[in-house]
């Protein structure tokens, strides 16, 4: 199923994804899959529909870094840096406290987070305050900014919310930070230059 990113549709997949159905989404970066996270056969299906190792954790978004703090720590540092970038293309490597999480999700101590800067998401997040959100493509495959490239490629999800060609540089940044030091992971739309400026 199809949908437009309108009132309709969003409500349309809100509907699915509390129903452990399985969407397809624009962000702000590329399209993502994302299912409710505290689903555990959800997740596995994402799994399946990515060819994606188990081993590898799934990120997820939130719709802001208060709803975060229900689930992660964020310490002094870090809401600094994602006062700054949040929501934006930045992904944080967080300790997680919610040990629901840690079994639907197959995780131990930490999770990857962000707050995306895309208004459809945020509507969508508003709606359920957290969703996996991991690239709609194959794992190795290039991720995808065109709807319907993505629509033609992907199969097997529920509903497909069309929001347009994504105009992204890249997919997120995503950094770890310990004692106050900044990790890169994975350099994406935002270089360690910008995230450290002052």
């Amino acid at each position: 199923m199809k949908v437009k990113c309108d009132q309709g549709g969003i409500e349309k997949a809100l509907e699915i994804i509390k129903h452990g159905g399985i969407a397809v989404f624009p962000t702000d970066t590329v399209y993502g899959i994302g299912c409710n996270p505290y689903n555990n056969e959800a997740v596995k299906k994402i799994y399946d529909i990515k060819s994606r190792d188990i081993s590898k954790p799934l990120p997820i978004l939130t719709y802001s870094t208060e709803i975060a703090e229900k689930i992660v720590v964020i310490d002094e540092f870090t809401k600094k840096i994602v006062t700054k970038f949040w929501p934006g293309p930045l992904t944080i490597i967080l300790k997680l406290i919610d040990n629901d999480l840690k079994k639907s999700l197959f995780l131990n101590e930490k999770i990857a987070i962000r707050v995306p800067n895309h208004k459809c998401t945020l509507e969508i997040l508003k709606g359920c305050n957290f969703l996996v959100g991991t690239s709609a493509n194959i794992s190795g495959h290039p991720s995808f900014t065109n709807p319907d490239e993505c629509f033609r490629n992907l199969k097997n999800y529920d509903i497909f919310v069309d929001g347009g060609t994504i105009t992204s540089k890249a997919e997120s940044t995503i950094i770890e930070i310990e004692n106050e030091k900044i990790n890169i992971l994975r350099e994406g739309s935002l270089t360690k230059e910008e995230i450290l400026e002052k």
